[in-house]
């Protein structure tokens, strides 16, 4: 995997902006960008993922069974390093955010065994965010 990984770029649909950029700012920690009255962005680790208030195609993903687990199919979030990510799911969890998928470590004792969270943003989008103990697992076989 490459040490200088280029940032991606991610829009989203939204339902309200005010809402969606506390919940980015406040709960996850990203920063903003540019906005106007239509979309913002936000530095989400590094990549620019934008959120584009379009309330009519805002709504939940189907789901799909991943290690035992109904995983939303529609889905985004970042690798973080373990500390950062035990970070985060504390924040989510004291803000009274309800996961889709509690914290765990998902295939243990497998290739590719991870640390993984699930919950969704106000606008009902899933986000998922992983660690790994041991980087060369991320694409491992």
């Amino acid at each position: 995997m490459s040490k200088n990984i280029p940032p991606f770029h991610l829009a989203f649909p939204v339902k309200d902006l005010e809402e969606t950029h506390t919940f980015y700012t406040e709960i996850l920690g990203c920063s903003t960008g540019r906005s106007s009255d239509h979309w913002i962005d936000f530095n989400m680790w590094g990549h620019q993922v934008v959120a584009h208030l379009s309330p009519d195609e805002a709504k939940e993903s189907a789901k799909g069974a991943v290690d035992g687990k109904g995983v939303p199919v529609r889905h985004f979030g970042v690798i973080l390093e373990m500390d950062e990510w035990q970070a985060l799911s504390k924040r989510v969890e004291e803000a009274g955010i309800e996961f889709i998928i509690e914290p765990y470590i998902r295939f243990k004792g497998e290739p590719g065994e991870q640390a993984t969270m699930f919950f969704l943003d106000p606008s009902g989008n899933a986000l998922e965010f992983k660690a790994f103990g041991d980087k060369r697992q991320i694409f491992a076989k």
